[in-house]
């Protein structure tokens, strides 16, 4: 049974013998019932304090379970990023590597091809220089012969013959 302080004014002794005095009694009852007034206040002013502490706490478990959660969230999304950005720099180096070798196989080739053309007009220009040597030497040959000069001194007698 719970006491109220209408309980403590409103309670009634017995009268006896040479008992206490009714007047010490009754103010000693209404101050225990004004300090019981007062402890059952603060009691509900503590019980009303515990109770909006404890809804503020639940807010804060709350956030921090938010922050929390959200913490992971951005640890996970930096990694994610982190691994994309990894992906992708792997990717641009693949990339680089394949067109570095198609530059280097295409200056092989070129460089291959300028030799193989470089190859060949040596070997042209040494057939012209043999054919032109062949040529020149044909004209001397012709040349050292001298039948021209026999048939230039023979057209030349023709004349003389003819005209005298």
């Amino acid at each position: 049974m719970n006491l109220t302080t209408i309980d403590i004014q409103n309670k009634e002794f017995n009268k006896g013998f040479r008992g206490y005095k009714p007047e010490e009694v009754d103010e000693f009852l209404e101050q225990v019932a004004k300090d019981f007034e007062e402890a059952i206040k603060d009691k509900l002013s503590l019980e009303e304090k515990i109770q909006q502490l404890e809804e503020k706490l639940s807010q804060y478990q709350k956030l921090e379970n938010t922050l929390h959660n959200s913490i992971i969230v951005a640890q996970e999304t930096a990694e994610d990023v982190k691994r994309n950005a990894n992906k992708e720099a792997e990717l641009i180096r693949r990339e680089a590597e394949k067109d570095a070798q198609r530059a280097l196989d295409e200056a092989r080739y070129k460089a291959s091809r300028i030799l193989a053309e470089h190859e060949e007009v040596y070997k042209q220009a040494q057939i012209f220089k043999l054919r032109f040597r062949s040529f020149v030497e044909a004209q001397l040959a012709s040349l050292e012969l001298e039948d021209w000069l026999q048939v230039e001194n023979e057209e030349n007698g023709n004349k003389n013959e003819s005209g005298n």
